[in-house]
């Protein structure tokens, strides 16, 4: 059994009324030199922020949260980097295809046709939740264009202990589907996320209710909960995908892979062993699956350290 299951198992047991703590970080716009823009590719609208100069690191985010996620990461990196920080296709602010195209295969396109946009050719990759899938898809393609690649607290679908990962009765999300999903949900997005914002949590009220009434809103938005589920949907092709990509051979840019301690932990880096050979492991302290908002300054903190790292 993983370590992140009996906390979240815990965590079903708060209330979801936990008086929030202003100590703790709400989401914040970006810095003032972060420019927005939307960039045609692959079949869909990508809604991308970027600010900064210097080296390009792209921040990809995951379920439950958007772009917006990356604030603290994003206005301490672009102090010396080029920050490119997409909302994923179907969520946030970018356009929600209702034909498909939420395998991680096709998101690594989307990705790759906002780094073209740009002009950007090479990059170091922070990821969050199915940003770990996406940004494992668009460095197993483009094993040229990844420098350094961070995942943090989740896994990959396929890779090394997969099916055991999926026996976990927390994780009934991934197999959530059916006619009438979209609607059982319809007016009550708020709800079905504070689940994951608490069970998945080590201390709930980290997850403050401003974050929790933004985000909210975002997936509240036409299409959005269609393209929430459809990452789910699509898990079975992407693992599909990434044992066709492990077949091609492992990873070999250097690879940190961070789980929360009272989430993912240590178990993140075992993953990523099966699928890259230069892995160093980290667990971010006092933080659950939500790293930015249980934990910003030591996830911050860790990721500069690898990334500035020399070769």
């Amino acid at each position: 059994m993983f370590k992140f299951a009996p906390v979240a198992l815990a965590a079903l047991f708060l209330s979801t009324s936990v008086p929030v703590s202003t100590a703790w970080a709400q989401v914040k716009p970006f810095p003032a030199d972060f420019k927005t823009q939307e960039i045609a590719t692959n079949g869909a609208k990508i809604h991308v922020r970027v600010g900064g100069k210097g080296p390009a690191v792209v921040l990809l985010h995951g379920y439950g949260e958007t772009g917006d996620m990356w604030e603290p990461m994003a206005a301490d990196l672009a102090k010396d980097h080029t920050v490119i920080v997409p909302d994923l296709r179907g969520l946030g602010l970018s356009s929600k295809p209702v034909s498909g195209g939420y395998d991680k295969k096709t998101q690594g396109g989307d990705v790759a046709g906002v780094l073209d946009a740009l002009k950007i050719t090479k990059v170091d990759l922070v990821t969050h939740d199915i940003g770990n899938m996406v940004g494992y898809a668009f460095a197993a393609e483009h094993r040229d264009r990844v420098n350094r690649f961070v995942l943090i607290d989740a896994p990959l679908p396929g890779v090394g202990p997969w099916e055991e990962i999926l026996k976990n009765p927390l994780l009934w999300h991934f197999r959530f589907g059916g006619p009438d999903m979209e609607r059982l949900v319809a007016g009550r997005e708020r709800i079905y996320l504070d689940r994951f914002w608490n069970e998945f949590s080590a201390t709930p009220a980290r997850f403050t209710e401003a974050s929790r009434q933004h985000y909210a809103r975002l997936y509240a938005l036409p299409g959005a909960m269609h393209g929430g589920f459809s990452q789910f949907a699509a898990f079975d092709q992407d693992a599909v995908d990434n044992k066709a990509f492990m077949a091609q051979g492992k990873l070999t840019m250097p690879v940190l892979a961070l789980g929360g301690e009272k989430s993912f932990g240590p178990m993140m880096a075992t993953v990523m062993r099966f699928a890259a050979s230069d892995v160093t492991e980290g667990v971010v302290p006092d933080s659950g699956h939500w790293i930015m908002e249980e934990n910003p300054k030591a996830t911050v903190a860790m990721v500069r350290g690898f990334l500035d790292a020399k070769p």
